[in-house]
């Protein structure tokens, strides 16, 4: 990612301020489904921003490692588990996503949230655990105009179609996909 890129999302995050407390829930795409999620284990919330998934996956169980470009996102994912009391069972650290998806255990629960890298496609389905549950939303071509950040129709099931799908939409601009290793 480019420094500029880096500085915008650091911006957009020092802008939007911490999260609240109360503001913690799955995110839209995964509440009808939530209770497919693992409550014990690890898992992996990749491009995690604030934390909100993060510290919604822990405070259902699991160790979470949530992983951002955003140096300001990171400090306040932090802030947030601390606030939650989750700070030794959520780490959080400044990654790179264009340099790949960083080295790490398997997964039980794999989030990705509003964030689409075609490139890491196969280490994310690498990273999953057997049984482990991929939770991907993205920006899509459905209901909205194409771009480069936009997944076509289909795309998420085609690119995770080894996985086996539990649930999974494309509408209002959105594509989201729900899969087990």
């Amino acid at each position: 990612m480019t420094e500029q890129d880096r500085r915008r999302w650091d911006e957009r995050y020092a802008q939007s301020g911490p999260v609240r407390v109360d503001d913690i829930a799955p995110p839209d795409f995964l509440r009808p489904y939530a209770d497919l999620v693992p409550t014990r284990g690890r898992a992996l919330d990749v491009a995690c921003g604030q934390g909100l998934g993060s510290v919604w996956l822990t405070r259902r169980g699991l160790d979470v490692w949530g992983v951002d470009i955003s140096d300001v996102a990171v400090t306040q994912a932090r802030d947030l588990a601390r606030r939650h009391g989750f700070q030794d069972r959520c780490r959080f650290d400044t990654v790179d996503l264009d340099e790949g998806l960083p080295p790490g255990p398997q997964v039980d629960a794999l989030l990705c949230n509003k964030f689409r890298d075609r490139r890491l496609d196969r280490a994310l389905i690498e990273r999953l655990a057997p049984g482990g549950l991929l939770a991907i939303c993205t920006l899509s071509e459905v209901g909205a105009a194409p771009g480069p950040f936009r997944a076509a129709r289909g795309e998420l099931l085609s690119a995770f179609g080894e996985l086996d799908p539990v649930a999974a939409g494309e509408a209002d601009g959105y594509a989201w996909l729900l899969a087990h290793a």
